[in-house]
Parts: C-alpha cells; sequence; structure tokens
C-alpha cells in the first residue's frame, strides 16, 4: 500500500444565500471531477476548505454553504472534506442583526484541531486565524489594535504547538519526525507578490491581509516539522518556498541542510470580486522515477478567468502543468510500521496473512549474519519488531490453531532476549529499557543520537556476536514450524537485499 494522498483546495466561495453562484459551483464540481479522476484508487481524497465559505454569517448564506458541502460529498470524489473559518465567515454579530454562529452551523474549528490520516501518515493541521490579522472593519488600526493583534498572532503560534504536539499522540502509529504536517489557515503567513498593488477602502492592501507576527507563527511551524502550509484570503495564486538552517544538519551542502516549508495560495474558487477563479490539486505519494524510494508533493494549480467557461493548468510551461516539489526528508516507513498500520485496519487475521506479514517482518538485515549492522539498529528492528508482533497475536487469537499461538509467543520471547541483548551491548540500563519497551513510536534516529554506534567497553564482543546469532537461529526454528523458511541468522541473499533498497 502505497503512502499517498491527494488533497482539493478551494477557498473563499463568498456563497450568500441568493443562489447566484451555484452555476458556478455546478463549474467548479465538474472541474474537480475531472482532475479527481487520476486519483480514484488512493485511499485519502481531501477536500479542503481554506476559509470565506459565506460572505456574510446570515441564515440563508449558512444555508446555503451546508447544501454545496452535502452536494460536494455525495459526489463521492472525495473521502473527507475539511473547512477552516475565515474572516468573512465570523463578521461581529453586532455589524448586523440575524448572523449565527458559523463554528457550529458548519462546525469549524474555533482555535485547531489535528485530523490524522493513519495510511497516509498525514497531520492535517486547521488552524483558525481570524483575530491574528491585521484587518479590521473600516480599515483602520491604531498602536494598541497593532499590540493587541500581534499577541494573538503569537497565541496562534502556541496553538499551533499545541494542537501538532512535540510527543506525539496516542492514535499516531510513527514517530513525528515521520509525519507528513500540513497546515491550513484563512490567511496567509508571508507577505505576497501576487497581486501587488490591491487596494483596500482605497489604500494598498497588503499590511492588512497577512498575519501581525509572521516570523513567531513560521518558527513554530518549522519547528513542528510543517511542510506545507495553505491558505486563501487575497484572490490570488501563490506558491512561496520558506527554508531555514536545519538545526540537526551535519554539512551545508544541499537540501539536508535546510527546512523548508511550501506556502500555497489558492485564489477565490468562485471568481468572486471578477478576480480569476482557481484551485489546486496536491498529490504526495512516492516518485516513480527515482532511483530510491523518494516522496514528492505535486501539485496542479487551475484558473478560470472571469468570463471563460472552463478551469486550464496555470502552470501550463511545465511539463503537463504540473509543479514538483521535493520533501526534503526521508519520509520511508520501516516495515514494522507499515504493517502495524495495516494491522490495524483488519478486526482479525487470517493465517495466510499473518505469514505473508512474519516474511515481510523478519526478512531484514537485523535477522541475518550481517556485519554492517550496529547494535543501535539491530535495538531499534527488534522494538519495533516486538510491537508489531503483539498486534499480530491480538488479531489473530481467535482463529488461530494453538500450535500457531505457541509459535507466536516463542517468536516474542526471542525478540525479547533480543531487545535485552542489544540494549545491554549499549550501555542502557534496565529503567530506560523498560520505557524503550512501552515507547511505540521509538525513532531510530533518536536511539542514534542517544547511544553511540559502538558496543561498550570491555564487552566481548565476538562473543556477543555469537550468541546472536544463534538466538536468531533459533528464532528461523520457530517460524519453520509456521511453514516459512527464511533462513534467519545466517548470510542474507543478494536478492533479498535488494528488495529492501
Amino acid at each position: 500500500m502505497d503512502r499517498s494522498f491527494v488533497i482539493a483546495q478551494i477557498s473563499d466561495l463568498h456563497l450568500d444565500g441568493s443562489g447566484r453562484l451555484l452555476a458556478t459551483i455546478e463549474t467548479l464540481t465538474a472541474a474537480l471531477r475531472e482532475r479527481m479522476a487520476a486519483f480514484a484508487d488512493v485511499a485519502d481524497r481531501i477536500l479542503l476548505i481554506t476559509g470565506d465559505l459565506v460572505n456574510e454569517p446570515t441564515p440563508r448564506a449558512l444555508d446555503e454553504a451546508l447544501a454545496v458541502l452535502a452536494s460536494l460529498r455525495q459526489t463521492g470524489l472525495f473521502t473527507d472534506i475539511q473547512a477552516v473559518a475565515g474572516n468573512h465567515d465570523v463578521k461581529r454579530p453586532g455589524q448586523r442583526n440575524g448572523r449565527y454562529d458559523v463554528y457550529d452551523y458548519l462546525h469549524l474549528p474555533r482555535t485547531s484541531k489535528s485530523v490524522y490520516y493513519r495510511q497516509a501518515g498525514l497531520d492535517l493541521v486547521l488552524l483558525d486565524s481570524n483575530g491574528a490579522s491585521l484587518t479590521t472593519p473600516d480599515g483602520t488600526f491604531d498602536e494598541r489594535a497593532y499590540h493587541a493583534m500581534v499577541a494573538r498572532s503569537a497565541r496562534l503560534s502556541v496553538e499551533l504547538a499545541g494542537t501538532a504536539g512535540s510527543t506525539g499522540r496516542a492514535d499516531y502509529f510513527e514517530p513525528m519526525d515521520n509525519l507528513v504536517r500540513v497546515l491550513a489557515l484563512h490567511h496567509h503567513p508571508l507577505p505576497q507578490a501576487t497581486g501587488e498593488g490591491k487596494r483596500f477602502l482605497g489604500v494598498p492592501d497588503e499590511p492588512l491581509m497577512y498575519l501581525a507576527a509572521p516570523a513567531t507563527f513560521l518558527e513554530a511551524a518549522t519547528s513542528l516539522n510543517v511542510t506545507m502550509v495553505v491558505h486563501g484570503h487575497r484572490h490570488v495564486e501563490g506558491l512561496t518556498r520558506y527554508s531555514i538552517p536545519d538545526p540537526r544538519a551535519s554539512r551545508s551542502s544541499g537540501e539536508e541542510f535546510w527546512r523548508t516549508i511550501y506556502v500555497l495560495s489558492c485564489p477565490s474558487s468562485t471568481g468572486q470580486g471578477g478576480d480569476d477563479a482557481g484551485f489546486n490539486i496536491i498529490h504526495f505519494g512516492p516518485a516513480s522515477e527515482a532511483r530510491r524510494l523518494e516522496h514528492r508533493f505535486t501539485i496542479a494549480r487551475y484558473s478560470r478567468p472571469r468570463n471563460d467557461g472552463g478551469f486550464r493548468p496555470l502552470d501550463s510551461n511545465l511539463p503537463g502543468g504540473i509543479i514538483s516539489l521535493a520533501v526534503g526528508r526521508d519520509l520511508s516507513r520501516d516495515p514494522a510500521i507499515q504493517s502495524a498500520i495495516e494491522i490495524a485496519s483488519c478486526t482479525s487475521l487470517k493465517r495466510d496473512q499473518v505469514l505473508q506479514l512474519v516474511r515481510r517482518l523478519l526478512s531484514r538485515p537485523a535477522f541475518y549474519d550481517d556485519s554492517e549492522q550496529s547494535w543501535t539498529d539491530g535495538l531499534y528492528t527488534y522494538l519495533v519488531t516486538s510491537h508489531t508482533f503483539a498486534d499480530i497475536e491480538g488479531r489473530f487469537a481467535r482463529s488461530a490453531s494453538m500450535a500457531d499461538v505457541a509459535v507466536l509467543a516463542e517468536v516474542r520471547a526471542l525478540l525479547r532476549q533480543l531487545i535485552g541483548q542489544s540494549a545491554d551491548m549499549l550501555g542502557i540500563d534496565s529503567a530506560t529499557l523498560d520505557e524503550l519497551r512501552a515507547d511505540r513510536l521509538v525513532n531510530r534516529d533518536d536511539l542514534s543520537r542517544r547511544w553511540p554506534m559502538l558496543p561498550r567497553a570491555a564487552v566481548d564482543v565476538a562473543g556477543r556476536g555469537h550468541q546472536r546469532l544463534q538466538r536468531l537461529r533459533d528464532l528461523d526454528d520457530q517460524v519453520k514450524r509456521l511453514g516459512l523458511d527464511l533462513g534467519l541468522g545466517g548470510p542474507m541473499s543478494p536478492q533479498g537485499r535488494g528488495d529492501l533498497r
């Protein structure tokens, strides 16, 4: 199962309840149907609306927005629909009578929420940015209002940090560093060159449009491994790359030195106010042309001039009208993590499924006579494999024979011995080892940073290596009872090593 997802981003619909934009919505829906056809086999297909669903939060406008959302859901194009509020959605009740609370009515996050898509490894963070920009009802602001807005924008960064978290959540199946984190909000965190010269109440509008404290916000986003920020608000297209040095970088050449966030803007998808309409299709997945497994974003931006009947690729100068962007870090999954994700989607496992999982889990260098494997790498592999074997036992227990249950128990016991031996070689005390055993989100890079790659001093390395190989041969004897001949503890075949790479 490929680790991939698609986000169709639309924005700034400005529905007003009059029905005047429904024909435009039909044109937009037809364009989305055409563009999403290529992604029908992608498990997670998300429609994301980045604010200003309505022009004003009147009952008629909100009812129209609900009807449009229902019609988009009924297309079957999307497995999920998410949205954030824009400044038009939350116009203050004091301005006119009859406004509803858009957060309750359309089920939008008042502050923030995180939506985790397990198979894709996507953490979609929805952030309400209203109150963190300089926009005011009459286009003016004084010093006191400015400082208040800066403070709110700083709190927005705190809200982001609290929602995304720095230690992981109970529902995550992999370390936070391995997630693809996409952040959606209405206002843009960086000034935009596109649309320069637009005016609001007779003055240049740019100072009134973006966040009041963008540097604070972007610092929080980069520290939480946000890879892409998507937004609306300005009614213009835009793509910006924001990069800062990665504090963990070991060299300054190449992309490894940089921690990068892509900032993608979406125009008004209904062409509000005479602007060109547009939407974005964001696909994340493995790059087929890469020599090694590499994940990339591809972005297709579509535009419809106000009086033109159809949407056309905005970047027609590029092959296929597609922008291809490197993620900048390794997002490949350990086979144990991928297996755990697949197991979680099953209520039970059949024996042939178990055999396939066992073969995948154990056909790795740490289970063979491999001089290139460090004790740290071995410890990580045995830990994550042990967790996944526990998942297999839980799903297989009801239908398994007593003999198979006994084999799986023996396999877990041998994995526990391999974990203990590897930890002892690295000088890890028993209390810390207990913590590692309990941590399903253990991170290979964190282990390498905390403990040396070499065994601790005054240890018979050769003797311990022989002990490890004997345990692996014992493991091989157990899996033979399941009908698998993997040759564990012996040399790994060149074919098997090539498959892993």
